[in-house]
């Protein structure tokens, strides 16, 4: 459905999630075009990234993201939103005719998700998020799920770690697999401590699944710090990349803010026929409405590739 349509069918009241009045949260979102052409890839913005243009309410910053053109959207804390919100978000995203992105695997209780343990207790807690990740699904109709299988264990060999971390990535693909949803792995940069840090270590882990149910999330901002050669290493690993998340370095802003060609990028990709979902998980490199309106431009500007 699109967005003007959508508006016509709910202008009696809006829906309210943060305790914002409905005739507040329809100002917000009746004050921007509803013409905005789409991207030609499905990037994903986040709840907070317009929030001084669209306002507090979360429905009214979905619809805010649909009338700027994207496509998607992504939310890592949304398996602890309550069900009622859940819900609400998965309702609006269909009328909208967005794409659920990733949220992130709960991982339960205050005990780290440390998988290259072997630790029966961190495996359990894995497997209960995975359960419970399962019925958040459902709701907004997600079909991909963030696990980072946590830290090194320094007093084991390599090889076991892998070895340990590849069972349980199996015991989760099986809980996925009935119901069609993938686990993507992120491989990280932001501690030397983690088990998970390069593009090809992602690459050994899902072959060795050998699942569809488990797959990697190609994050640019963090593969750029840890190994560069962005393009070669998306080619060598392009058959188990589910899903892409972006950011620019340093900083991890906008795209145009730092150092990554993201035209380059994203037309590689493009042209590879890539139909998932591009994360926006970055901040905004300048403060309020004006620095809202600047990411937008600065994704037009990189989205305007060749083709």
């Amino acid at each position: 459905m699109k967005r003007r349509n959508f508006l016509k069918n709910t202008a009696a009241g809006g829906i309210a999630l943060t305790g914002l009045g409905s005739m507040m949260g329809a100002s917000a979102s009746e004050s921007v075009s509803s013409d905005a052409k789409e991207f030609r890839l499905n990037y994903a913005p986040h709840f907070g990234m317009f929030s001084h243009s669209a306002g507090e309410d979360l429905i009214d910053q979905l619809k805010f993201m649909a009338d700027q053109g994207f496509t998607a959207f992504e939310d890592n804390g949304l398996a602890g939103r309550e069900t009622a919100t859940q819900n609400k978000i998965g309702e609006t995203l269909e009328k909208l005719g967005m794409t659920m992105g990733v949220f992130v695997v709960p991982k339960g209780g205050n005990m780290a998700n440390t998988l290259a343990s072997g630790k029966k207790e961190h495996l359990d807690i894995f497997l209960d998020g995975c359960r419970r990740s399962v019925e958040v699904a459902k709701r907004v109709n997600a079909k991909w799920m963030t696990v980072v299988p946590g830290a090194f264990e320094r007093n084991l060999p390599i090889g076991i770690q892998d070895a340990n971390v590849i069972e349980a990535l199996r015991r989760g693909a099986e809980i996925f697999e009935p119901h069609e949803l993938t686990m993507v792995l992120e491989p990280l940069s932001d501690s030397p401590d983690l088990y998970l840090q390069t593009s090809d270590q992602t690459y050994m882990i899902c072959k060795a699944v050998n699942s569809p149910a488990c797959k990697i999330l190609y994050d640019i901002y963090h593969m750029q710090k840890t190994e560069g050669h962005l393009i070669r290493n998306i080619e060598l690993t392009w058959n188990e990349i589910a899903y892409f998340q972006v950011g620019d370095n340093p900083g991890r802003k906008e795209p145009t803010t730092g150092e990554i060609n993201y035209k380059n990028v994203f037309k590689y990709i493009y042209d590879k026929g890539f139909k998932g979902v591009v994360g926006m998980e970055h901040g905004n490199a300048m403060p309020g409405a004006e620095g809202e309106k600047r990411l937008i431009e600065a994704y037009r500007e990189v989205d305007s590739f060749d083709v």
